[in-house]
């Protein structure tokens, strides 16, 4: 099973649940239950240049990825600086507040598992509070003591700069195995949000595909969203071809075979969720590997 959708902020609309907890604050919902997914809610939230959301507390993880403008998100008694392609993880149970950075602002919004909504409980609070904003600061991807900040860096998906050492004082987020690019068959694979940023529910990432990179067809025990932003790609969904541009906002279903083909000359790049976090262990399971075994099977069932 496999849902698409497309961008629009011309239906964006304020949730009548924020009506009194924010300002200048629309939103797009994109996936939840009603599309099939019991394991994300994925929005794009609008903030004009003086917009703000109040004191709000969820029961789920959220993930935030600015796509245009500033944001300041305050938590847990900081106030952080977002800029585009900037990320933020806010864990289960804390209080945050939002508000723009002197010019309209676009974020993707993730919620992980999905929300509730029907009816059976709440799963999302507006405290009321005044949280204590300080002065917003821009996230250093190189402190340790930045918990939940992640920035995307285009140059990052780069492997003739990757292949290069780099200087002490070099402004990057500190290399390491959690933080390399995975690179395989013309597709690069950044992560951005996971556990080593407190995501404990779902994860975020960046895939470029390069010309002619494919992925063939393949499942996952977990739920995928993605986000096209860069591109023409192809890919075959349950068996239906599609051709995805900027704005199309895919998702898979647990065991929704899928693959991808860049037939372009130019380059493809999407943002990627997936939910729950995947197993260490079988998290892909790819058709031709297990058609492939039942040919080699057959030919002894019939010699």
């Amino acid at each position: 099973m496999y849902h698409l959708t497309k961008i629009d902020p011309l239906v964006a609309h304020t949730p009548a649940a924020y009506a009194h907890a924010s300002s200048g604050f629309t939103q797009q919902r994109l996936l939840d239950r009603s599309t099939g997914s019991a394991h994300m809610s994925l929005f794009v939230g609008y903030l004009d240049a003086t917009g703000s959301v109040g004191a709000t507390v969820h029961s789920f993880e959220v993930s935030l990825y600015v796509t245009s403008g500033a944001l300041a998100i305050t938590a847990q008694g900081e106030t952080t600086w977002l800029g585009v392609d900037h990320c933020f993880v806010i864990p289960v149970g804390v209080t945050y507040s939002l508000r723009s950075v002197d010019v309209a602002t676009t974020f993707l919004a993730m919620h992980a598992p999905g929300d509730l909504d029907d009816g059976r409980r709440q799963d999302t609070f507006f405290t009321g509070e005044s949280l204590v904003e300080t002065t917003p600061q821009v996230p250093d991807m190189r402190d340790p003591r930045n918990q939940h900040a992640v920035r995307f860096d285009p140059h990052s998906m780069d492997l003739g700069r990757l292949a290069r050492g780099t200087a002490v004082s070099d402004p990057t987020a500190s290399p390491s195995m959690a933080t390399a690019l995975l690179a395989y068959s013309g597709i690069g694979v950044r992560m951005l949000i996971d556990q080593r940023v407190g995501a404990q529910l779902h994860t975020v990432f960046i895939v470029e595909y390069q010309p002619t990179a494919i992925a063939h067809p393949h499942d996952h025990p977990f739920e995928e969203a993605y986000v096209f932003v860069e591109g023409e790609v192809h890919a075959l969904v349950d068996g239906s071809e599609l051709i995805l541009h900027p704005g199309d906002v895919l998702w898979a279903s647990v065991g929704a075979d899928h693959g991808f083909e860049n037939r372009s000359d130019g380059l493809v790049r999407w943002i990627e969720y997936q939910a729950p976090q995947p197993p260490l262990q079988h998290s892909y399971r790819f058709s031709r590997e297990w058609e492939y075994l039942a040919s080699q099977l057959n030919q002894h069932d019939h010699p």
